[in-house]
């Protein structure tokens, strides 16, 4: 005697496999046109005159647009003065290292800045350092992100070695990289006044809100034999040190530029500038170098010659590709095949 359930699973199966089949056979011809390359899609006809005018076009485009973004970078004034060699005292230029580790020595050093050209406010102040591998790998990893949100809350410190531990406690911030704080420091006077230096807001606003905790204080920090850099004033949270925050973000190559400060005054073209700073930070060990940098903005950013350069050529490039493309076809044409007897065209002709 047949049951109904074995009706109603036949039933089932005669009434769903046929469209189970039709589905199967639309994604396998689907899947098929797209590994042939057969799927409708725009397919241009590159012809000579398509190739050429694309290219001429190209570098109609790209050669004024390099030109304007050129002429924004030199519009920007930029002064650079190397002080590392010049700071250090007549007696001390055949060892470097001594001079930069003996703490009885002064460090006090006054450079002389010439403005040539008008600098307009907001001057910002970088310092340049040369040689210098933030982006070494152990270096990079000698950091913890949840220490310096959450504070001695966090105890993995882990990847902060040898920067981990002083006398047995634990070292807040941690690591080679807070360690190693850049610790030169620049005042400027113009005439008899001080310059005023707005030293916030230098740093990302979020990593000052989302990655350096407001209720973490530095603790135990450079308190060790041996110092790496700058100290931290233990009664500012971390989110409030916004030297250590820019520091922080390590830069991808040798050569690099952070922000110190700005100056928000104007300065006269001819105004000569007094520089008291501190030389307290050692690159003789290894050889770096060290920059101070008074530089202008406007919409492009800072002073880049290169993205200009980079427009102008290859616009150039574009422009004589086209050139020769157009000779070529000129010294040798070819006539074109027929259009609709290409390959995606055949159905229609059928048809």
């Amino acid at each position: 005697m047949v049951s109904a359930g074995w009706i109603q699973e036949v039933w089932l199966e005669l009434a769903f496999k046929p469209k189970i089949h039709a589905i199967v056979f639309m994604f396998s011809a689907t899947l098929y046109q797209f590994t042939q390359q057969s799927l409708p899609a725009c397919k241009p006809v590159l012809t000579p005159a398509w190739v050429i005018a694309t290219f001429l076009l190209m570098g109609i485009i790209f050669i004024p647009t390099g030109f304007i973004t050129l002429r924004a970078s030199r519009s920007v004034v930029e002064i650079v003065d190397r002080y590392d060699a010049d700071c250090v005292p007549e007696e001390f230029r055949i060892n470097k290292v001594a001079y930069i580790k003996d703490n009885s020595i002064s460090k006090n050093c006054t450079r002389f800045l010439k403005i040539d050209k008008r600098m307009k406010a907001p001057i910002y102040i970088y310092y340049q350092l040369d040689n210098y591998y933030q982006n070494h790998r152990r270096y990079v990893k000698s950091r913890t992100d949840q220490q310096l949100l959450n504070g001695l809350g966090y105890n993995d410190t882990s990847t902060c070695q040898p920067e981990e531990l002083i006398r047995g406690f634990p070292v807040v911030p941690c690591g080679l990289i807070a360690w190693s704080l850049f610790n030169d420091t620049y005042t400027f006077v113009r005439g008899r006044s001080d310059l005023k230096i707005n030293r916030k807001n230098i740093a990302w606003k979020s990593d000052r809100d989302h990655k350096f905790g407001k209720h973490v204080h530095p603790f135990n920090f450079q308190n060790g034999t041996l110092i790496g850099g700058g100290s931290l004033d233990p009664t500012i949270p971390l989110s409030d040190q916004e030297d250590l925050i820019v520091w922080m973000r390590t830069a991808a190559l040798p050569s690099f530029r952070k922000l110190y400060g700005r100056i928000e005054q104007d300065l006269d073209a001819d105004d000569v500038l007094v520089v008291k700073l501190m030389n307290n930070y050692n690159t003789y060990s290894f050889g770096g170098k060290k920059k101070l940098i008074l530089s202008t903005s406007n919409w492009l950013g800072g002073k880049n010659d290169f993205l200009g350069a980079s427009y102008i050529f290859v616009g150039s490039s574009c422009i004589f590709i086209s050139l020769v493309f157009l000779l070529l076809h000129m010294k040798n044409p070819r006539t074109y095949g027929e259009i609709p007897y290409s390959s995606w065209n055949k159905k229609s002709i059928s048809s």
